[in-house]
């Protein structure tokens, strides 16, 4: 798929090493399951963005706005903002619970290399769209 970019070993190290924060969710971590306050909720949780398409850097106006477009998108489905960290870089994104087969959708609407998905106690997982 045009713009989606095969993971390098480097990226493949940032996505790992990065924490992700929503609100209402545990610290998430791929490949730690998340210590959840009570039960763990049922279905899948699916971290995607909007900004930086194809792992190439836009301008912080034009992530805005794609951003907020990804919103409107995800209208009627419940959702929460977060970010994705790694040392002074980060990231918005939302925490969507959504069918995973949806999610992807989403991202490849937005030209995502990858979601990290969160389902009930399981380790998180990063999930490639190349």
């Amino acid at each position: 798929m045009a713009g989606i970019v095969p993971p390098t070993p480097t990226i493949h190290r940032s996505y790992r090493l990065s924490t992700y924060h929503v609100a209402g969710l545990p610290v998430i971590r791929i490949g730690h399951r998340p210590r959840w306050q009570g039960r763990a909720p049922a279905g899948d949780i699916v971290l995607l963005s909007a900004c930086n398409p194809g792992g190439r850097l836009r301008p912080d106006g034009w992530n805005r706005r794609m951003m907020a477009h990804l919103a409107q998108c995800l209208a009627g489905l419940p959702h929460a903002l977060g970010e994705g960290r790694l040392g002074r870089w980060s990231e918005p994104l939302y925490g969507v619970r959504v069918g995973l087969a949806r999610g992807l959708g989403l991202a490849r609407r937005f030209r995502q290399n990858a979601v990290v998905v969160v389902h009930g106690n399981r380790p998180a997982r990063l999930v490639y769209l190349a």
